[in-house]
């Protein structure tokens, strides 16, 4: 089996954050396996009919149990992957500050969280971050209040690390 290419996974990547944004905003930090589109209809021949053609090389994403409460961090390096997920996709919402900010944060860590929740410059963002099994990786930023979707492989670099290592 061939690998995916970029664009396919940006693809999914962009069709995940637009499920979750049809959702609404403050939705739970939440993972979807990527599965070979072939082989899913192969094992699966009932979901046929709701992925339609079936595009040699694509992959379907497919919604996980909701992630545990703590820090992603730690919560992703609890997650292992079957041989037959070929990547994943993670949702997430942040609190962003600029970098102005960084001087004013509290120390502690409890505190830090409570402080930017309520910092009078955050903004709330949704990212979206998709990684396959053999290093790709793709990801895209929605800003709450905007419509633009900003899509850049190198959003979040620490994510794309800490998704990759549930492959391994």
């Amino acid at each position: 089996m061939s690998s995916p290419d970029i664009s396919e996974l940006t693809s999914v990547v962009l069709e995940v954050e637009r499920h979750v944004a049809d959702l609404g905003w403050d939705q739970p930090s939440q993972v979807y396996a990527l599965a070979d589109t072939s082989e899913l209809v192969a094992r699966e021949p009932t979901l046929a009919s709701h992925i339609g053609e079936v595009v040699p090389g694509s992959l379907t994403p497919v919604e996980q149990e909701p992630l545990p409460a703590g820090r992603l961090d730690e919560v992703l390096a609890g997650i292992g992957w079957p041989p037959e997920v070929l990547g994943c996709v993670l949702v997430t919402e942040l609190v962003v500050l600029p970098p102005s900010a960084e001087q004013e944060a509290p120390y502690e860590e409890v505190d830090i969280e409570i402080w930017a929740a309520n910092h009078p410059e955050r903004q709330d963002v949704r990212l979206a971050v998709g990684v396959t099994r053999d290093g790709q990786h793709a990801s895209c930023l929605r800003v709450r209040g905007e419509e633009e979707l900003v899509v850049d492989p190198d959003l979040a670099d620490g994510l794309v690390d800490g998704l990759l290592a549930t492959f391994h």
